[in-house]
């Protein structure tokens, strides 16, 4: 199994959700059962000896993948999500987007000093919410051991603002 089949099932849906984009819609991975666990054993591997102690996953997406990890890693898993859908006490980063702005929650308990988390999201586009995601993490009091992607957008140039993060994208469009 390789990279090169993931990517190969990953298929365009043009002009989804706008006219214009180019949506990379990941379902053909997850409804096969091979490649779905070809993933997330990959995730699993890089983080299971880097000493993380929480998966804080990205609405929604980041969810499917990161949920599976820290189930195989035995640690906890985090949700991150946008503003208002959370039950309990929060901490909030907003960030730039093309049309406007957007908000990001987590818990404001979902860390303890000294934990080193993994921030797993289904893809990197212009990483304005891998940033947003990671400075939630950090406000917290939590390290970032690295940003876990399946795919990059890699001509958005998202990279380009997560510099001073580790990153893990191994389908690259």
């Amino acid at each position: 199994m390789s990279f090169d089949r993931v990517r190969a099932a990953i298929r365009d849906i043009p002009d989804f959700p706008k006219p214009g984009i180019l949506f990379k819609d990941i379902t053909p991975v997850l409804s096969d059962p091979a490649l779905f666990k070809f993933v997330v054993d990959a995730l699993v591997a890089r983080h299971r000896a880097s000493g993380v102690t929480k998966i804080a996953v990205v609405e929604s997406r980041g969810f499917l993948f990161g949920s599976a990890v820290a189930y195989q890693l035995g640690v906890g898993l985090v949700p991150i999500r946008k503003k208002g859908k959370l039950p309990y006490k929060t901490v909030e980063q907003s960030y730039a987007l093309e049309y406007g702005t957007a908000t990001l929650e987590i818990h404001q308990d979902a860390f303890r000093a000294g934990d080193r988390v993994a921030v797993i999201d289904d893809l990197l586009a212009t990483g304005g919410t891998a940033r947003a995601a990671a400075e939630l993490v950090e406000k917290l009091g939590a390290s970032v051991v690295e940003l876990d992607f399946l795919v990059e957008l890699a001509f958005l140039k998202g990279r380009d603002k997560l510099t001073r993060f580790a990153i893990f994208a191994p389908v690259v469009f």
